[in-house]
């Protein structure tokens, strides 16, 4: 039969082993409730911590999505009140000219000229709205380094670029609108109808009737690109939505891998420190101090 000697050296050992095991545990714990997170370095959770990091760039990623979302839809909102007072602008010139084309305006001296005024100020103030910039970029002038997409004649000057947003997986959505797909060019554009308009009040009246279609056809273009406008506008709100809807989703996931349940972390913090001090307790009783240690 073999007998263990347990001797006074592995006893305390033993116990030290014991009680630095308690004081691990107590400051995991205590760590736990000061971060609110349950983990706090890789080797706490290999599994939970690849779960995060996975969690965490998604998380970005849905950001930038809602980012991107509201960057269009300021670029399309700035569209959709310039070309809104496009229309209304060209609309003016419409009720011109029909005042220009009747009876009435050739017995008054200078009323044509008078109109044929207002129609030289409806273009300028096309022109403007044409250069119209969004955070200093031309809203219609493609991806031009540029700051105007017209000159003071009324010539395109910007490119054939397109300012796209990324909102989505494999989604990009077009912010911008092309300035000769919404006021076309050359003669039957929106300048050059102005002024075809301007030069025949003054000087062929009989020419206004084709004037009339063809500003007719260049409202109607507008209109057209305005309206699809206002779906890539829609288009971008539920997308920023989803994004938005999206990073809810994953900030809730993230907390189910990493912050503590207080409830539990407290009480176990409590179990803990109590385990703690009974630890120590049963250690003094054990360990009795010798002969030895009073006469050192």
């Amino acid at each position: 039969m073999f007998i263990h000697r347990v001797t006074e050296q592995s006893l305390m050992a033993t116990s030290l082993v014991g009680l630095q095991g308690n004081i691990d545990r107590l400051q995991r714990l205590q760590q736990q409730m000061t971060s609110g997170k349950t983990i706090q370095r890789p080797s706490d959770s290999p599994g939970g911590t690849v779960e995060a990091m996975q969690l965490r760039g998604d998380l970005r990623l849905s950001a930038q999505y809602a980012r991107n979302a509201n960057d269009g839809i300021g670029w399309l909102g700035t569209l959709d009140g310039t070309m809104t007072n496009m229309v209304s602008d060209l609309q003016r010139v419409r009720d011109l000219v029909v005042q220009g084309m009747s009876a009435g305006s050739a017995d008054v001296p200078g009323a044509r000229e008078a109109i044929a005024t207002e129609v030289d100020n409806m273009r300028g103030a096309v022109l403007t709205a044409a250069n119209t910039r969004y955070l200093d970029r031309p809203i219609f002038g493609g991806t031009t380094a540029g700051t105007q997409a017209y000159d003071p004649s009324g010539n395109y000057v910007g490119d054939a670029g397109a300012v796209l947003r990324t909102v989505a997986d494999s989604t990009r959505v077009r912010v911008d609108s092309s300035g000769p797909d919404v006021l076309g060019s050359g003669p039957s554009g929106v300048f050059g109808v102005l002024s075809s308009i301007s030069d025949n009040l003054r000087n062929n009246p009989a020419a206004l009737a084709g004037d009339l279609n063809n500003l007719d056809a260049a409202i109607g273009k507008v209109s057209t690109e305005l309206a699809s406008v206002g779906t890539r506008y829609n288009e971008l709100m539920q997308l920023g939505q989803a994004a938005t809807d999206r990073q809810t989703t994953l900030t809730a996931q993230l907390s189910d891998v990493e912050d503590i349940d207080l409830p539990k972390t407290i009480t176990d913090l409590q179990l803990q420190q109590t385990a703690y001090q009974a630890a120590l307790a049963a250690t003094a009783k054990v360990i009795q101090p010798s002969l030895l240690d009073f006469l050192r």
